[in-house]
């Protein structure tokens, strides 16, 4: 190994150590990957990365339209409107109700990307009714992130973007191409939580009265939900979804498709339509900000480690099994994941660095991709320290360990199940 390498090495510990302690995400990886670009002589290296991601036009275009859309599902409460209507019938099952629970949570993970906006939106209402139907508060909250799996099936994740982006795919074809993965592992948590509740005992007639509690947030649902409203955030995934499957000589853009579902908004919901026009275009800049705002760090960083050499000792290592390709992906992002909270820092550095050379031990971009962006947000459900456990654990009223205790054997049965059908 070169002496940039190493401190390449150096600057990687450095790195997970800022994450970790919660550092400015995007501040550590930018700062990361100039320091090691300049340690190999080549600083100009990480401003045309910078250059070249930020001008990203499929990137741009998909992931700020998604973004913008779902700002205004949240102004308009639309996305309340769903979550109130999917939870109603769901009083009164008993057991039933974990599974029950998990493919509502699912449901509402395609319209409601963000962990901890869907745990504060989701959490009081599921976690009520299943501590009311004899759950453990700790078994209730972990119902909520084990749930997340189904939003792989939605074409404006961002993780899905990016991988279809490296592939040079239309982001349908690759949620298509995935999505009886998707679907399998899906239903494989919902089996392994079921049985991880047995295990600790965590379901009794009566309940745990002398046990944690709920919290409720300063979301309140409807009370009488309006079907047409609660239609608006899942209407952008319907339109593709029924266009790509029965329609596939018709091309439509995911952008495309949240903009009807922006104008069907404003037609059900009579709101302001410039109020809601100038909030589209404020979640719009928010996106780029923040989503592609990591990406653009993470290319950053690829690029320190590609100047230090890193990436292609890494990869020459990889070409001499897919299955050690493959075991990376599956460990790699699921790990930092846990250690830093995010899922995005984990799944978009691995993936900007290594899956774009996944043909060279014997792999394709698509399935390596989609390795890396499950193991990361399985990371991410599974850390202590990620905003979407602690805002669930606080509604739950217990510590989030008490939530990871439960949650993390399941999704590490999940990626063992994802690394064997893969």
């Amino acid at each position: 190994m070169t002496w940039t390498m190493w401190a390449a090495l150096i600057v990687v510990v450095g790195t997970v150590w800022g994450l970790v302690k919660k550092y400015e995400t995007r501040l550590v990886l930018l700062v990361s990957g100039l320091i090691m670009t300049i340690l190999s002589l080549d600083p100009m290296a990480a401003f045309q990365q910078f250059d070249k991601s930020m001008t990203n036009n499929s990137l741009i275009i998909v992931i700020c339209s998604s973004m913008g859309f779902a700002a205004v599902m949240n102004l308009t409460k639309c996305d309340l409107h769903l979550v109130s209507l999917l939870t109603k019938p769901l009083n009164k099952l008993g057991l039933l109700l974990l599974p029950c629970c998990m493919i509502v949570t699912g449901i509402t993970s395609l319209a409601i990307s963000s962990l901890s906006g869907m745990c504060a939106a989701i959490g009081p209402t599921i976690v009520a009714l299943m501590v009311r139907a004899g759950f453990r508060p700790a078994m209730a909250a972990a119902t909520v992130i084990a749930s997340t799996l189904p939003s792989f099936w939605s074409p404006g994740s961002s993780h899905n973007i990016f991988v279809a982006k490296l592939a040079e795919w239309d982001v349908m074809q690759f949620v298509t191409y995935t999505g009886l993965r998707t679907t399998m592992i899906s239903i494989f948590c919902i089996v392994c939580l079921t049985v991880v509740c047995f295990i600790y005992g965590d379901f009794k007639k009566g309940g745990f009265a002398s046990e944690g509690g709920v919290n409720h947030s300063d979301v309140e649902l409807p009370e009488h939900p309006n079907p047409l409203w609660a239609l608006a955030p899942l209407l952008p995934v319907i339109i593709l979804f029924v266009i790509a499957f029965w329609f596939p000589s018709i091309k439509i853009s995911v952008a495309t498709a949240m903009l009807f579902g922006f104008i069907y908004t404003i037609i059900v919901t009579r709101a302001n339509p410039a109020e809601l026009l100038k909030k589209f275009f404020d979640g719009m800049g928010r996106g780029y900000g923040n989503v592609l705002g990591l990406i653009i760090a993470a290319g950053v960083f690829a690029a320190g480690l590609r100047t230090c050499g890193v990436i292609d000792v890494f990869v020459e290592y990889l070409k001499h099994s897919s299955e050690v390709a493959k075991l990376g992906a599956a460990i790699g992002p699921m790990v930092l994941g846990i250690m830093t909270g995010s899922g995005d820092a984990a799944g978009f550095a691995f993936n900007e660095a290594v899956t774009p050379h996944a043909a060279e031990f014997g792999m394709t971009i698509p399935d390596l991709g989609y390795i890396a962006i499950v193991s990361a947000t399985l990371g991410r459900v599974s850390s202590p320290i990620a905003a979407g456990v602690i805002i669930i654990a606080g509604i739950a009223n217990v510590s989030p360990l008490e939530v990871i205790k439960r949650s993390l054997p399941v999704n590490i049965a999940v990626m063992v199940f994802l690394y064997i059908i893969s």
